[in-house]
């Protein structure tokens, strides 16, 4: 009995060795696989906070969905294939899947704030223009400058405290404006409050990188969609990463058919008008646009996908900067551009000013060559009107008014167009 036991022994232990050795050889590509199938096992892909951006943290933008990322409940279109590779540090955006029980999915857009290579050259700058050297805690040079020790001692966030700064929202700053940006602060909880008590100096120090690198997640957080305001739905950040609802670009559709083109002008220039005039009094106006700038959701429905070259003017109280103040300049005023940039005087902005941009870069190439004659040549002819910007605000507007008209029955009534449809087939405002 007792030989038969040592050998029953012997087999087991060689077994446990001959498992053993075959868990340390096992593929880790193949691991994955298998567990990609099983949505309750961990896969075996790497994340690392230098993608994020979480190494670079407190000049970064937030961490408010950082667990999402980490428990998988958001993920890049490349997590989907077997191998769970992140995609390249180098893009400006990626396409993602979002979860909030871990059975439904929805898209979203991953965005970075500028290029990885312009974020590597600002930190690089910071390092030498505050330190004197090539590397240094981001956090620690920031923490130290003029700038910062202010708004570590301000209550509220005041015009004088972002003065200087080269985005285009605060080229102009009401203190309206500010206390919005306070009280809606979506990367800290939510106090309601116009003073900055709520603010961990942590929490200063990312408002201020966020401001000064890009104002696009700001302006997704002061102005949501639930509110009726064009942007798509900001979801959170980490790092240096922004989560927000998806859009396909404008670019998209300049192949679309003909009913759709005059459904996205349409819409185009109903946003435009709507950013102009607006029950908070505010007039938003476009520094810059492209094919990227807008952005069509699944339903149909045109947003601005891009707001970081939108700038604000409040209608209500008005700058409370004139603009030699604007001159300031320090090192946040440099981290994504040219210190020597001008600034664009507030008195030099006018109603027609976006209007103007939209049909010079964008209507043209969405409307060109989509329509029998003679409806071409006169859709052609008020863009051209509207390009040309050569009449006051009031010819402008009448161009687009005519434009308007022209469109209207051009578009069609039918399920392609879910944001409103079966509506069009009972209002006559479609």
């Amino acid at each position: 009995m007792e030989h038969w036991i040592r050998c029953l022994c012997s087999r087991v232990a060689d077994s446990l060795i001959l498992l053993l050795v075959l868990a340390l050889n096992c593929n880790p590509s193949t691991a994955a696989t298998a567990s990609s199938s099983a949505p309750h096992v961990k896969s075996s892909y790497s994340f690392g906070r230098t993608f994020l951006g979480l190494d670079k943290c407190n000049a970064c933008i937030g961490t408010s969905i950082c667990k999402k990322f980490f428990k998988e409940e958001i993920r890049f279109d490349t997590w989907l294939s077997s191998r769970l590779k992140l995609p390249p540090s180098y893009l400006l955006s990626y396409s993602g899947n979002y979860t909030d029980d871990a059975k439904s999915w929805r898209l979203v857009d991953i965005t970075r704030l500028t290029s990885k290579y312009q974020h590597d050259r600002a930190d690089k700058h910071i390092c030498t223009s505050l330190m004197k050297t090539k590397t240094c805690s981001l956090e620690r040079a920031l923490r130290r400058t003029h700038r910062f020790q202010k708004w570590l001692r301000a209550k509220r966030l005041t015009p004088d405290l972002v003065q200087g700064l080269s985005s285009p929202m605060l080229r102009c700053p009401s203190q309206r404006l500010l206390d919005r940006i306070v009280r809606r602060y979506a990367e800290v909880p939510d106090a309601g409050s116009i003073y900055m008590d709520h603010l961990t100096d942590r929490d200063k120090l990312r408002l201020l990188y966020t401001l000064s690198v890009n104002s696009h997640p700001i302006l997704l957080q002061i102005f949501p969609d639930v509110e009726g305001w064009p942007f798509p739905r900001y979801l959170g950040s980490c790092g240096r990463l922004v989560v927000s609802a998806s859009t396909r670009p404008l670019r998209d559709f300049y192949d679309a058919a003909p009913d759709v083109a005059a459904d996205l002008a349409l819409q185009l220039l109903d946003v435009l008008r709507s950013m102009g005039t607006n029950d908070l009094n505010y007039f938003f106006y476009f520094t810059h646009v492209d094919a990227g700038t807008f952005g069509v959701f699944s339903n149909g429905h045109l947003f601005i996908r891009d707001a970081s070259t939108l700038g604000i003017i409040d209608k209500e109280e008005g700058s409370q900067l004139i603009d030699g103040q604007q001159e300031y300049k320090d090192i946040f005023s440099c981290l994504t551009v040219d210190c020597q940039s001008p600034f664009v005087s507030c008195n030099s902005i006018g109603e027609k000013h976006s209007l103007i941009m939209v049909c010079q870069e964008l209507l043209p190439k969405l409307l060109e060559g989509k329509f029998l004659q003679p409806m071409q040549e006169k859709i052609d002819s008020f863009l051209q009107h509207c390009a040309g910007g050569l009449a006051d605000d009031q010819g402008v507007n009448e161009a687009v008014a005519r434009l308007t008209d022209l469109l209207k029955p051009l578009r069609s009534c039918d399920s392609r167009f879910a944001y409103r449809y079966p509506d069009c087939k009972y209002s006559d405002k479609y």
